[in-house]
């Protein structure tokens, strides 16, 4: 995501776990209260829309001799302008008879609601009971910057509360949900009409957080509350690794640090996950025909990536673009 995890523990670590919910999880804004998005509404609207940049993003294919995929790395939020649909891309998608997803409908706001209510809620056990004053009073001025305060925020779990504080900077400053590339490639999978499938169900990611444990989450959401001004600089970086087609930028500023301090967590959020998807690609490939597959592009990074896994047992992957 992203991309999530403890991402913790000092600045370094924090910023990239903040952030990776940009290039990992796609549920992370079905997590933000609507009051916070429309006080983001305005402060797009007045951001200069960046001048419109060819982008050449890392494309891949697995190919057998009567199926193919196509691999795509994402960014789930994106400063509007960028133009990514390469002619690649655009051929690739087109020649594919199906779109892939993280998950079918990130924005499914109907499924989220509930399973939020259910595991991102603990009136019973409140923030304030949980922080120092300090900290708490820390928490109400970032809260305010949103539009909400600290008071909305006291009911939320401390997981819940830590994404709304490092996703709600990154749309203010100018990531837009509606330009992230997952939500683009299935509008135009609905337009075409082509059946679109979820590699993981809304629940699956949300309960990666959920399942942390409460020292975790805790030690997430006051990581968050030291660092979480810092994530819109370093997406700005990862993006630009992602435009430019660098996965090895990409990983070094979002996945390497994650692994040397963090391995449990990074081995849940990334190697599992990663292992999970390649054994839904060895079912596709056992099939026939042509499959769009677009995910966040930290799981198409580093050692641990889906064409690493593929590779190791024994599948070719080809980089196209």
């Amino acid at each position: 995501m992203s991309l999530l995890s403890q991402f913790l523990a000092g600045a370094a670590q924090l910023s990239r776990a903040a952030v990776g919910a940009g290039l990992g999880l796609g549920l992370v804004f079905s997590a933000i209260p609507d009051a916070a998005l429309a006080r983001t509404a305005d402060l797009i609207q007045d951001e200069a829309v960046v001048s419109a940049e060819a982008t050449r993003p890392a494309l891949w294919v697995v190919r057998d001799a009567d199926s193919t995929i196509y691999l795509f790395g994402t960014v789930h939020l994106l400063r509007p302008g960028h133009d990514w649909m390469t002619p690649a891309v655009t051929e690739a998608f087109h020649a594919s008879e199906a779109l892939w997803l993280e998950i079918e409908d990130p924005q499914d706001q109907a499924a989220a609601t509930p399973l939020i209510m259910q595991h991102g809620l603990s009136p019973q056990t409140p923030l304030s009971s949980r922080l120092s004053a300090e900290e708490f009073a820390e928490l109400d001025r970032a809260a305010q910057a949103m539009g909400l305060s600290g008071v909305a925020m006291d009911p939320m779990r401390p997981w819940l509360a830590a994404i709304n504080l490092s996703v709600a900077p990154l749309v203010q400053a100018g990531f837009d949900p509606e330009a992230g590339v997952d939500v683009v490639l299935r509008g135009h999978a609905l337009e075409a009409g082509k059946p679109i499938h979820g590699l993981e169900t809304m629940e699956q990611q949300l309960m990666f957080f959920a399942n942390l444990s409460p020292e975790d989450e805790l030690d997430f959401l006051r990581s968050t509350l030291e660092n979480y001004e810092q994530g819109v600089a370093l997406l700005d970086q990862m993006a630009s690794a992602w435009s430019a087609g660098d996965p090895d930028t990409l990983y070094a500023l979002g996945g390497d640090d994650l692994k040397a301090e963090y391995p449990t967590i990074y081995e849940v959020i990334l190697t599992r996950r990663n292992a999970d998807w390649v054994g839904q690609i060895q079912q596709e490939l056992a099939g026939d025909g042509t499959v769009f597959m677009a995910v966040g592009a930290l799981h198409l990074a580093g050692p641990d990536s889906v064409q690493a896994q593929l590779e190791a047992q024994g599948v070719r992957v080809e980089r196209v673009q």
